[in-house]
C-alpha cells in the first residue's frame, strides 16, 4: 500500500494541542480517583516477550498482536492491553506482597484489527486491577468505580452492564454438546448472530429446557427481575452459582446506589476469553462500540505459574473523549493565556512579572516578535487573554486584545482574573 513519509500509519494518530490538553485531563482524573480508591499506578514496558503477551493465547489476543524480533533473535510484542503485563509482574516480583494488591495503570496498547471509529491499532487506555481475592465484594468494587469513573470524568448518559461467564457456561457445558458445537454458539453470542444461534440451537441434541434458555439468554437483560427469572430459568449447578454470585454483587450496588446505573446483561460474551466469572462493558448513548470493559479472571496469573485470583477494568481514553465532545460535556481547561511583552532594555523584569504570573498558575508567554502590530496579531490569532507590559516589579500594563492598554498592581490583575474565573465557575 503506497504511504507517505509525511503520514502516521494507519490505526494512529497525532494528538493536537487541544485534544492532547483534553486527553492528559481525561487520565488524571481518572488518575486521581484510582489513587483515592487506594490503587497504586504501576507501569510496565511497552513490549513485552511473545510468549508473556501471548500466554498460550488463554488472552485470544495472539492473532492481533504486533510481533518483531529484535537483534539478539528473541520474538517481542507490542502489548495487546496491560492485564497481561500486570499479570506477569505480580507471578514474577510480587507474589509474597500481603493480598490484595490493587494496581492502575495509564497506558497505550496495540492490536492489529482493521481501523474504524472508536477504534485504532495504537490505543489508550486507564483502569484497574485487584489482584489476589476472589469475593464478590471485589467484583462489586470494580463496578462501583467503573461507574465513578465515569462519572468523575462528566459523562451524564452512560450504563455498565453486568454479566456472568458462568451462566452460559453452565449450559453450554452440557454433555449433549460437542466441542465444536460449543465454540459455534459462543462465536455466535458474541457476534450477536441469532440466526446462526438458533440454526445451532434447532439442530443440537439438548435438552428442551436448556434449548430454550440458549435462546432467551440474549433478553436476559434488566434489573434486579433479570436475576430473579434467571434463577428460575438456570438449569444446571453451574448457572444457579452464578446467579447467586452477580446477586451479591447487585446488592452491593444497590446499597452503594449505583444500581441505577447498572444493568445485567447475561447474553453478554467477551471477545478475550481469559474471564471466568463476572464481567463489565461500559456504554453511552449514540455510540455503537463499549467505552469500558473488564471483569474477573482468576486464571490469566496461573499462566505465568502463580494461581491467584483477580478481577478489573479498562476504560478507552479517545473513546471517553468521543462521548464527551458528543455530550459537549467537556469543562473549561486550563488558565486564561497570558502574553508578556519582553522589553528589550529590561528583559530581566519581563522574565520576573511572567515567573510571578505563572507562580499564580496562569500560562505566560514571553513576547519574541520584533514589533507591537506583530505581537498584537499574533495575540489575537493564537487566543491570548491579555498582553502584559511590565512596568515595574509591582505594576503592569495590561490589553485584553482588541481593547486598550491600562495600568494596573500586578496583585490588582491577579485578583481581577480569579474573580473572573470564579464566575465562569458559578
Amino acid at each position: 500500500m503506497a504511504y507517505t513519509m509525511v503520514q502516521t500509519p494507519r490505526g494512529t494518530k497525532d494528538f493536537l494541542p487541544r485534544d492532547a490538553q483534553r486527553k492528559r485531563w481525561v487520565e488524571d482524573v481518572l488518575q486521581e480517583l484510582f489513587l483515592q480508591w487506594g490503587y497504586q499506578e504501576i507501569i510496565t514496558p511497552t513490549m513485552e516477550f511473545y510468549d508473556t503477551v501471548g500466554a498460550g493465547d488463554v488472552t485470544g489476543l495472539a492473532q492481533n498482536l504486533y510481533r518483531f524480533f529484535e537483534r539478539e533473535g528473541d520474538l517481542l510484542a507490542l502489548r495487546p492491553d496491560m492485564t497481561t503485563p500486570v499479570a506477569r509482574v505480580v507471578a514474577t516480583r510480587l507474589r509474597d506482597q500481603p493480598k490484595p494488591l490493587r494496581f492502575c495503570y495509564r497506558a497505550n496498547v496495540f492490536r492489529y484489527a482493521e481501523p474504524q471509529a472508536g477504534r485504532r491499532r495504537e490505543f489508550y487506555q486507564a483502569g484497574v486491577e485487584l489482584i489476589g481475592t476472589n469475593s464478590y465484594q471485589a467484583d462489586a468494587e470494580v463496578v462501583a468505580l467503573t461507574v465513578e469513573a465515569l462519572q468523575a470524568v462528566g459523562l451524564k448518559d452512560f450504563r455498565v452492564d453486568i454479566g456472568q461467564v458462568d451462566y452460559y457456561d453452565g449450559i453450554l457445558q452440557h454433555p449433549a454438546l460437542s466441542s465444536e458445537e460449543r465454540r459455534s454458539m459462543r462465536l455466535a453470542l458474541l457476534k450477536k448472530d441469532y440466526v446462526s444461534l438458533e440454526q445451532l440451537v434447532a439442530n443440537c441434541s439438548l435438552p428442551g429446557p436448556e434449548r430454550e434458555l440458549l435462546r432467551q439468554l440474549p433478553e436476559l437483560r434488566g434489573g434486579r427481575e433479570v436475576l430473579q427469572e434467571a434463577m428460575a430459568k438456570a438449569t444446571s449447578p453451574i448457572s444457579i452459582k452464578a446467579i447467586e454470585n452477580l446477586s451479591a454483587i447487585y446488592e452491593i450496588l444497590e446499597e452503594f446506589d449505583l444500581a441505577k446505573w447498572v444493568r445485567v446483561d447475561l447474553g453478554m460474551i467477551k471477545d478475550i476469553e481469559y474471564y471466568t466469572g463476572m464481567v463489565l462493558e461500559a456504554y453511552t448513548a449514540d455510540m455503537g462500540f463499549t467505552i469500558g470493559t473488564g471483569g474477573r479472571y482468576d486464571n490469566l496469573i496461573s499462566q505465568f505459574g502463580y494461581q491467584c485470583p483477580a478481577t478489573g477494568f479498562a476504560l478507552g481514553i479517545e473513546r471517553i473523549m468521543i462521548a464527551l465532545t458528543r455530550q459537549k460535556g467537556w469543562p473549561p481547561l486550563g488558565k486564561q493565556r497570558i502574553l508578556c511583552i519582553a522589553l528589550a532594555d529590561e528583559p530581566k523584569l519581563s522574565w520576573q512579572v511572567a515567573r510571578k504570573l505563572r507562580e499564580y498558575g496562569y500560562i505566560v508567554e514571553l513576547d519574541v516578535w520584533p514589533s507591537p502590530d506583530q505581537t498584537r496579531d499574533y495575540a489575537l490569532n493564537a487566543g491570548f487573554t491579555w498582553i502584559v507590559r511590565p512596568l515595574n516589579q509591582g505594576t503592569i500594563q495590561v490589553l485584553p486584545p482588541g481593547g486598550d492598554w491600562r495600568e494596573m498592581e500586578l496583585a490588582d490583575f491577579v485578583e481581577a482574573l480569579r474573580d473572573e474565573e470564579a464566575d465562569v465557575n458559578g
